[in-house]
């Protein structure tokens, strides 16, 4: 059985049939993915799925990765707070580290692709290769909040940007003028993967145990994320406080380190400071172990995403595929998977998050039917089925407008 079948049963035959027949008129192109980084953050999460069922279709998809000195990262980990908004200085000098890693890469890096699939700002300078292969096709993919980026960072990288064929972006509010034609394709989850399948009893106690970690003893309230300002791990902590005044509970978070971030220790740190002296909280750096991010959703009693900005937020996708309430920023990606009392609950400030996780914690009953319709959401517009099918439409409307057409 091929692993493309096993989603028949959540989607429904007609759009395996879809898959394989789109995967037909792409027979014969090569496909190559580029990032910074093979693991740690949703991008990486969705190439390690979505290559692997391109292949599987019979298409010639690869991925690779870009080389990076920790100085190129710390200007790259500039550039996306920059993108994001944040007040940043980016120098000459950084601008100069930026531009001399990305000279070495585009003159050391295999590129074999007809089509590229460049993804974020960490490689977008190879499209300095493209005079070089005259039929092939570029894709920039941004996958940050781009809604109200820097002026300065965001003119830099559209030097680069306007030299693509297609920029492809999660969200509405990150359009932009430029000249390459946009589109939009949301992220997705896996709902096989580990991070996402069903977990035995065994599989949650073992990781509960392990991090000494009890569900029985106070409702869990819980933020998984990169330990990134952005993220506002500090914020979910204060609003955490607000809600204790009313409700005994106790706060998660749990964030892992992404070889391109080099803020996570800091930002760390910042959150343990802010929790010292509270025993409910427990703030884990852990390893990037899918399962384990699994039990700790499965357990939680209300899952939180507040983010300050945000590309999407595949944790909240997450959350709801396994029918968990969910207080979430009304940023960037998140109201597309949030229908505000539907399907969860959209917050502005570190009051608005108090106040809706404190309604969730004494109403379970509503809990329940947001996670529930929450679920149902995600099974129609966010999974891995949807979003292949989008690339690949993408892919043949670089080569035969007239073909898409018909096949929408």
């Amino acid at each position: 059985m091929l692993r493309i079948d096993r989603y028949e049963p959540v989607v429904g035959k007609a759009a395996i049939d879809e898959l394989k027949m789109l995967a037909g008129y792409l027979k014969g192109r090569a496909i190559q993915h580029i990032n910074s980084t093979a693991m740690g953050g949703g991008v990486a999460e969705i190439l390690s799925k979505i290559t692997p069922l391109m292949q599987e279709l019979g298409i010639n998809a690869q991925w690779d990765i870009i080389k990076g000195t920790p100085d190129f990262f710390n200007v790259t980990k500039a550039i996306h707070n920059a993108l994001h908004g944040k007040e940043v200085v980016i120098t000459k000098e950084m601008w100069k580290v930026f531009n001399d890693v990305s000279r070495q890469n585009i003159r050391e890096m295999n590129l074999y692709g007809e089509i590229m699939f460049i993804h974020d700002p960490q490689p977008i300078a190879l499209i300095d290769r493209k005079s070089n292969a005259k039929n092939s096709k570029w894709i920039w993919r941004c996958h940050v909040d781009v809604s109200n980026p820097d002026e300065k960072a965001w003119q830099f990288l559209k030097q680069f940007i306007d030299r693509y064929d297609a920029a492809v972006f999660s969200s509405p509010h990150f359009a932009h003028r430029m000249k390459p034609r946009q589109v939009l394709i949301s992220p997705s989850i896996d709902p096989f993967s580990d991070k996402n399948r069903e977990l035995s009893q065994k599989e949650i106690d073992n990781v509960l145990n392990k991090y000494k970690i009890d569900p029985g003893k106070k409702p869990i309230v819980c933020q998984i994320s990169r330990y990134d300002a952005l993220k506002d791990p500090v914020g979910v902590i204060e609003a955490y406080k607000l809600v204790k005044r009313y409700v005994d509970c106790q706060l998660l978070l749990v964030g892992n380190r992404a070889a391109d971030d080099p803020e996570a220790d800091k930002i760390y740190a910042q959150v343990k400071e802010a929790a010292a002296g509270d025993p409910d909280i427990n703030a884990l750096m852990v390893e990037d172990i899918p399962a384990e991010i699994n039990a700790f959703q499965r357990v939680s009693t209300v899952l939180v995403q507040k983010s300050i900005r945000e590309g999407f937020a595949l944790t909240v996708s997450e959350a709801l595929w396994k029918a968990k309430p969910v207080v979430a920023s009304a940023v960037g990606g998140i109201p597309l998977q949030i229908k505000h009392r539907y399907s969860g609950l959209l917050c502005h400030s570190v009051e608005g998050a108090a106040f809706a996780i404190k309604q969730l914690l004494n109403a379970p009953e509503y809990a329940e039917t947001l996670g529930r319709n929450g679920r149902e959401h995600i099974r129609q517009n966010f999974l891995l089925t949807r979003h292949l099918k989008e690339y690949m439409l993408l892919f043949l409307s670089l080569y035969d407008k007239d073909n898409v057409v018909t096949l929408a």
